[in-house]
């Protein structure tokens, strides 16, 4: 009975940190976006900056190039980083909490693991072949 428990609990284990493992890639994905988005608005603007204000500067939209001031451009790109540096920060944040959720749910396996050495074995014995 109490060997059906644990190994209920062990299970419920294990599907949380696949389920936390998923979620911290995913951030992690989301975090190496917003910083290559980031670093594009900054090489943007490091190049808008030494332009003089009546140059001809054009803005992407799809295939086609429009004509916009040169301070629009800046001005976007500024706000594109300012946006980038936020969600960054945001998803820091959650990469930390989930982080710690792992730690917590690694904690929880090992007490389980430790409480009942006949689980360990038998879970050693399914990973080894």
């Amino acid at each position: 009975m109490a060997d059906e428990a644990n190994r209920a609990a062990f299970l419920e284990i294990q599907g949380r940190m696949i389920e936390l493992t998923a979620k911290l890639k995913q951030v992690q994905t989301q975090m190496r976006n917003k910083e290559g988005e980031r670093k594009r608005a900054f090489l943007t603007l490091e190049e808008l900056r030494p332009l003089s204000d009546d140059s001809n500067t054009y803005k992407s939209i799809g295939r086609t190039f429009v004509l916009e001031p040169k301070s629009v451009l800046v001005k976007e790109q500024e706000q594109k980083l300012k946006d980038s540096e936020t969600a960054i920060a945001s998803l820091q944040t959650s990469k930390e909490y989930i982080e710690k959720q792992v730690a917590e749910v690694e904690s929880n396996l090992r007490e389980l693991l430790n409480q009942d050495p006949a689980l360990a074995r038998q879970i050693m014995s399914m990973s080894v072949m």
